[in-house]
């Protein structure tokens, strides 16, 4: 059985937030820490300080993040499909 997940305190753009994740505690505040530095970087460059909607556009930018992975992901599963069944075949005919 899982062990209960502790609390880990975390600062996210001047606000404090104890959270509870099953990931490790150095995990957890890397994700707290690249969150609070998206949340500065895009303060900065829109001259926009309101937390929420600099939460918003933050994950807005993880979520594109997210699906251009997503998609180099695909392609490069896609890619090593194509070479394995090139490579049985080349291997299929060599041992004719």
């Amino acid at each position: 059985m899982t062990e209960p997940s502790k609390g880990i305190r975390v600062e996210i753009y001047d606000r404090a937030y104890q959270l509870r994740s099953e990931a490790g505690e150095s995990y957890t505040r890397r994700l707290a820490q690249s969150v609070d530095t998206a949340m500065r970087s895009i303060a900065e460059k829109t001259q926009t300080y309101d937390s929420l909607r600099l939460a918003v556009l933050a994950a807005l930018h993880f979520a594109d993040e997210c699906e251009r992975v997503k998609e180099r992901y695909e392609k490069l599963s896609a890619t090593v499909s194509e070479k394995s069944l090139a490579f049985r075949e080349a291997l299929e005919r060599a041992a004719d």
